[in-house]
């Protein structure tokens, strides 16, 4: 096969995977009125793969097998590989009005990093292993995603810890025997599980020796028994009250993971008791994922640029010098991300043998978006005015009685429609909603996480520069 149709994707997700939203039971997430959509946004992925004009960018040819696969399964031996997977995300994500399609891209950050992992451990049951599973995602096309959140319990207590009220707060082995092995526990906030093919399962923290039960990594079907999904709420269609559309709405949903007892064959286990190795692991995925989560944030980046862009036009203000400023500023703000992602994949490194964007320059990108976001949306509410939040809605301005006043009062700069003006304040209230919010700070680990791993990785740095003072001063 090697490539699915946006339809064979659809299709392969009728299966008996267990998933609940809203209390009840998903029997069909395709069918589903809210999570079809969710489906359809991850589906981007597979349509991409077809558009003449985009199937450079997404596919590329496996020398093994002979046949096209998606570049995101591909192995990253360069620069110009890790650039061609990041302007791959772009594109699916601006295909997506700023939402990442998600079929393949974590999946791949957690694939790759447990190569490097194994290549590192030089473990060559785990080096085999990966390498067969990398040539069944590759063969099969399937989408996959990553949940690496536990739920932590007691977040001052390591895993193992008898103080924990349980031992389940982070997944870990239960039993052993000749096939494979039990697993226990739950992960959080694990985004597009239930619309996916594949649930890569890593650890999300440091382990200890007395940890090494909840040092595992494994990959297995999201219809396997014992694991059970539960679904957050969210907002699928345009609201009545909001000017309709024709664009399809564009979504994701956040699934709690629960594995009950769950079976993994052994030929599915990338990590078993190496409690050692957990922080590698953990590591790698999180730099790569960064590095994920600065190529997606560039078209919503572009969004708040376009939005403000157009408010102050209509508005009449966009050539005030203050408004300019502003305006300036989130230009720097989009440009410095894009100029950073790309420097951080020229520059690389190689890690287990396998490319990765260089470290600093990928986590300080990521600091630097996810610091600055909310200044940027102050930006942009600031430069929309107060009607973003006390507009009529497109209900009042579609009632005869009200109409013509509405287009009367509300209009702003000659020339420009009233509608246009409501059109936009409607776009920008939805991509500065606080689950963006939320997600800027929070996605691919949070601002200290960021911080420490700039610090760690800058440690060559310091020494280097310190030496060269001590030089130039003489010191003895």
């Amino acid at each position: 096969m090697a490539l699915k149709t946006a339809d064979e994707y659809r299709a392969s997700l009728k299966d008996e995977r267990v998933v609940y939203y809203k209390g009840e039971r998903v029997l069909d997430v395709t069918t589903h009125p809210d999570l079809s959509v969710c489906v359809d946004t991850m589906a981007i992925d597979y349509e991409l793969a077809e558009d003449p004009d985009q199937r450079d960018l997404a596919v590329v040819h496996d020398e093994e097998s002979g046949q096209d696969v998606s570049r995101y399964y591909h192995l990253p031996r360069n620069g110009e590989d890790l650039r061609k997977v990041f302007d791959l995300i772009v594109a699916s994500t601006r295909m997506g009005d700023g939402f990442i399609p998600l079929a393949h891209d974590i999946g791949a950050d957690a694939l790759n990093a447990i190569s490097i992992t194994a290549n590192l451990m030089g473990n060559p049951d785990y080096i085999e292993r990966i390498g067969a599973y990398r040539a069944h995602l590759k063969q099969h096309d399937l989408a996959a995603v990553t949940a690496m959140t536990d739920v932590k319990g007691d977040r001052m207590l390591r895993p193992s810890d008898e103080r924990q009220s349980h031992p389940d707060f982070y997944v870990h082995v239960v039993d052993r025997n000749a096939d494979g092995i039990i697993v226990r526990g739950a992960k959080v906030h694990i985004t597009g599980a239930p619309y996916s093919n594949e649930i890569f399962v890593i650890p999300s923290r440091s382990m200890t020796e007395a940890d090494a039960d909840y040092a595992v990594a494994f990959a297995i079907p999201v219809s396997t028994p014992g694991v059970t999904m539960v679904c957050r709420p969210f907002t699928s269609h345009v609201s009545p009250l909001e000017f309709p559309v024709e664009r399809p709405m564009r979504v994701h949903t956040d699934a709690l993971i629960i594995f009950d007892d769950v079976f993994v064959p052994w030929e599915r286990v990338f990590m078993c008791g190496e409690w050692e190795q957990a922080a590698t692991l953990v590591y790698n995925f999180a730099l790569l994922h960064r590095r994920t989560g600065c190529a997606y944030r560039i078209p919503m980046s572009e969004q708040l640029l376009g939005v403000a862009t157009a408010i102050a036009e209509y508005n009449g203000i966009s050539r005030a010098p203050h408004v300019r400023e502003k305006l300036t500023d989130l230009v720097v703000y989009l440009e410095t991300l894009r100029s950073m992602s790309y420097a951080a994949c020229l520059d690389y490194v190689t890690y287990g043998d396998i490319a990765v964007p260089n470290p600093v320059s990928t986590n300080i990108a990521k600091y630097y978006f996810a610091s600055e976001y909310h200044q940027v949306v102050r930006i942009v509410q600031d430069l929309a005015g107060g009607l973003l939040v006390t507009a009529p809605t497109y209900k009042d301005y579609q009632l005869p009685e009200l109409h013509d006043a509405i287009d009367k009062y509300l209009g702003a700069k000659a020339g420009t429609p009233t509608e246009n003006r409501l059109r936009i304040l409607d776009l920008t209230r939805r991509i500065t909603g606080a689950d963006r919010e939320t997600i800027a700070l929070h996605g691919e680990g949070s601002l200290q996480a960021q911080r420490m791993a700039i610090l760690a990785e800058a440690r060559k740095t310091l020494e280097q520069c310190q030496r060269m003072v001590e030089d130039q001063a003489e010191v003895s």
